[in-house]
């Protein structure tokens, strides 16, 4: 039996004493989209997949660097940090090729009531919600990443500062730098294909030591589990090839920064795609424009589900008097929408994120649950019943409109908003204004780690 081939707890258990395995990886993702698991050994795996396990809840409560955040309610030191229930998911048996061949990898989720400030369960949640609308969600992921000619111990001695990339300079697209690398091309690709994570791109982008990889499409809540193992898998073998991957979206100000794409294709049951409409002006439907202006109107909310660590609005790296409060972004604003839907056919839609140092299970639940939000309250407005709430910084989103702007790389790519610059609703708002109007925010005034589970339940209602 392969491990693609295992749905059930009984497929689990009969792939374990297929091949005599001793321990079996299991692993499942903090509140940051780190990767956290260890071995278990076959008797106590096999109880958790019938029963389930505890596993710590403090990493629900703590950073990337295991520093506790002092500001949560579920977690913390007046809970005591105890184990919370954790199920096995034996759908999500993978084989793992760096280590014995005979080795999987299992992945597990937080249930109740951890599952309810669990990234992954907030997504399941939302596309949920999203098939009682009659709708389903298919997403892919593409990441842009740094590899450095450097190990753990180097860049502590250098201050991760003056880290040497793999090759110098601007070369994007390079066959020349595939070539020369092209060992580590190929492992990448095969050790992504063995671990159902398929690569349908891959190639160098503009920057010293930049590659940019495009996984396959998949139903959104497998693509956002694809991409968080795409992450800690590639950074593991550039470790056991003697190199490092970085996948933040600026490590330094120098050179071009790195930006994670999500596509993103709405279906329904009747109407199969629903991005196209050649009636409507460049045709985008109705449901399109929803899908735009929910997460543009709560954007300001948004942020601290999709920009929340310290990486997003991190400091000058030591060399430049340190900016308060601004978002670092790879290539342009934080967010890109895409130009609008060409033939009825075609149901891929439409964003590129710049924060790429954040799970995609947020992500994804942030524009899937803003734009359910959206539909919902021009449902309501048809029927003549008042709009729910929304936040004074919100911007509704009613007619699409094509605006150029200057401050893209591209300044042909359309940008399809509200009447409102997308930088103007990207930042925190300040003294009741948001945006490049308002005063930049000092540093730790806006603690974009809290109330994460409060936010959830509001964008769920």
């Amino acid at each position: 039996m392969q491990a693609s081939d295992v749905k059930t707890a009984e497929d689990a258990i009969q792939l374990i004493e297929d091949r005599d395995l001793d321990y079996i990886k299991v692993g499942l993702f903090d509140t940051d989209g780190v990767m956290r698991g260890k071995y278990m050994s076959r008797d106590k795996f096999i109880s958790a997949l019938k029963g389930g396990f505890g596993f710590c809840d403090v990493v629900l409560g703590w950073d990337s660097n295991d520093q506790l955040y002092d500001n949560t309610s579920f977690t913390g030191w007046h809970t005591a940090y105890p184990d919370a229930p954790v199920r096995i998911l034996p759908e999500t048996c993978r084989e793992l090729p760096m280590e014995d061949q005979r080795s999987v990898l299992f992945l597990a989720e937080f249930a109740e009531p951890a599952d309810s400030v669990c990234a992954r369960g907030l997504l399941r949640r939302v596309l949920d919600r999203a098939a009682g609308h009659g709708y389903s969600v298919k997403s892919a992921c593409e990441f842009e990443f740094f590899l450095f000619d450097e190990d753990s111990e180097s860049v502590r001695e250098k201050g991760y500062r003056d880290l040497k990339p793999i090759s110098p300079g601007f070369f994007g697209y390079s066959m020349l730098r595939n070539s020369v690398y092209a060992e580590f091309y190929h492992d990448l690709l095969e050790t992504c294909t063995l671990m159902d994570m398929p690569i349908e791109g891959l190639h160098t982008e503009t920057g010293p030591g930049v590659l940019e990889a495009a996984l396959g499409v998949d139903d959104a809540l497998r693509a956002a589990d694809k991409a968080a193992l795409f992450k800690t898998f590639t950074k593991v073998l550039a470790q056991r090839n003697g190199w490092m991957a970085t996948f933040m979206a600026k490590w330094s100000p120098d050179w071009p920064g790195q930006s994670g794409h999500i596509h993103v294709s709405l279906g329904h049951d009747e109407r199969g795609a629903v991005f196209f409409d050649e009636n409507k002006p460049d045709n985008i439907s109705d449901e399109m424009r929803w899908f735009i202006g929910g997460p543009q109107g709560l954007m300001p909310e948004l942020l601290s589900m999709i920009a929340c660590t310290v990486n997003s609005y991190s400091p000058d790296f030591g060399r430049r008097q340190r900016r308060h409060g601004v978002l670092r972004t790879g290539h342009a604003p934080f967010a890109r929408l895409a130009a609008s839907p060409r033939r009825s056919g075609s149901s891929t839609g439409l964003q590129r994120q710049t924060s790429i140092r954040i799970s995609r299970w947020r992500r994804l639940s942030a524009l899937v649950s803003g734009a359910l939000k959206t539909r919902s309250n021009r449902m309501r407005q048809s029927r003549g019943m008042p709009m729910r709430r929304r936040s004074r910084q919100s911007v509704v989103f009613r007619q699409p409109c094509l605006k150029r702007r200057d401050d893209l790389r591209n300044p042909r790519l359309p940008v399809i908003c509200s009447g409102m610059p997308l930088w103007n609703i990207m930042l925190p708002p300040v003294n009741g204004k948001s945006g490049s109007s308002a005063k930049r925010l000092p540093a730790g005034k806006w603690n974009v780690t809290s109330k994460l589970s409060d936010l959830s339940t509001r964008l769920l209602s």
